[in-house]
C-alpha cells in the first residue's frame, strides 16, 4: 500500500493538471456511479488526508478514492493514449481540456457532497503532512493505548494518517525501537513521532523514497525488506516476522528490525543468509 509521501504527491500531481480546469468527460466504471457525470463542474482542488485523496469541485462535491494495494492515478495529455493498462482496469476517467486523469484499480471511489467528507475521513489521526498536523494530538491518542505495541500503533491510521510499513519499520530503526515495543514503555514518544514526520516530510517531493539520504538502488533503506542482509548501520543480519493484533490477525504485517541496533522485545524470526559486514559505501544518516 503507497505511503502517505506517494498519495501527497500524487495528490499535488493531479491539482496541478485539474485545478481550476472545467471537466468536459467523465467516466466512472463503477456500478454504484456509472450513470454519474462531473461533466461542467470545475476542479476547485485535489488534496490528500493520509492515504486518501479528496478531488473536490464547485458543485460540492468531493470524488473520494484510495489506491489500497494496487490503484493509482495516470495523467495523460489530452489525445494521447493510455499506458497504465488493460482497459478493463480503468476505473475513472477525469478530463479536460489539456489533461485526462486516469484512474486504474481503484478500489475505493465514492462521490459525495464535500461538507460530508468526514464520513469517509473523519476517523483518521492528524495527517502527518497535512497544514493542519497536530503532534500533540497524536502522541496523545498513541498514549491512549499505552499496552499496543509500537508497530501495529504506528500504522493504525486513527492515531495518526499517513505512515506504512516502511515508513513504520524506518522510524523505529533510528529510534532504536523493536516494532514490540509497547507505547507504554517508549522514554519519549513525541519524539518517535517527530522522526516519522521528518521522514515522510523528506520524500514528499519525489516518488523515490530513502531513509539513509542515500538515493543509489539498495541502499534506500536501513532495515526494511532487508532481511538476510546486513545492517546498513552495524553490519549485524536483519531479521523480520509476521506481527499482528490478536482483535485482527488477519491483519499482520511484516515487521524488520536490527537485533543490536534495536532494543526491546522481539520474537523467534526467520533468518537469512548470514552477512556480517556492512556494505561497502555506505554512510549514516538520521534525519
Amino acid at each position: 500500500m503507497p505511503e502517505g509521501d506517494t498519495v501527497w504527491l500524487a495528490a499535488r500531481r493531479l491539482h496541478d493538471a485539474l485545478a481550476g480546469h472545467v471537466v468536459i468527460r467523465s467516466d466512472f466504471r463503477v456500478p454504484q456511479l456509472a450513470t454519474t457525470s462531473l461533466v461542467g463542474q470545475t476542479v476547485v482542488e485535489v488534496t490528500s488526508r493520509g492515504k486518501h485523496l479528496l478531488t473536490r469541485t464547485d458543485a460540492a462535491l468531493t470524488l473520494h478514492t484510495h489506491f489500497r494495494m494496487d490503484g493509482t492515478w495516470h495523467l495523460y495529455r489530452a489525445g494521447t493514449s493510455w499506458s497504465g493498462g488493460p482497459a478493463w482496469q480503468v476505473r475513472a476517467v477525469i478530463e479536460n481540456d489539456t489533461w485526462q486523469a486516469v484512474g486504474y484499480r481503484l478500489p475505493v471511489i465514492d462521490l459525495l457532497p464535500t461538507a460530508d467528507e468526514a464520513r469517509v475521513v473523519g476517523h483518521l489521526g492528524p495527517d502527518l503532512l497535512g497544514a493542519d498536523w497536530d503532534e500533540d494530538e497524536a502522541v496523545r491518542r498513541l498514549l491512549a493505548r499505552p499496552e499496543r505495541e509500537l508497530g501495529p500503533a504506528l500504522l493504525d491510521q486513527r492515531n495518526l494518517a499517513g505512515i506504512g510499513n516502511l515508513y513504520k519499520t524506518e522510524t523505529l530503526f533510528l529510534s532504536g525501537l523493536t516494532p514490540w515495543t509497547r507505547v507504554g514503555d517508549v522514554v519519549d514518544v513525541p519524539a518517535v513521532v517527530r522522526r516519522a514526520h521528518r521522514l515522510l516530510h523528506a520524500n514528499k517531493q519525489h516518488w523515490q523514497q530513502t531513509t539513509t539520504g542515500d538515493m543509489h538502488r539498495g541502499r534506500e533503506h536501513w532495515v526494511f525488506e532487508r532481511a538476510g542482509r546486513p545492517c546498513r548501520r552495524c553490519g549485524t543480519q536483519v531479521l523480520e516476522a509476521m506481527q499482528g493484533e490478536p482483535d485482527h490477525p488477519d491483519r499482520a504485517r511484516i515487521s524488520y528490525w536490527c537485533p543490536h541496533c534495536q532494543h526491546g522485545p522481539a520474537p523467534a524470526a526467520r533468518r537469512g543468509r548470514e552477512r556480517s559486514t556492512p556494505p561497502s559505501g555506505y554512510r549514516r544518516y538520521v534525519p
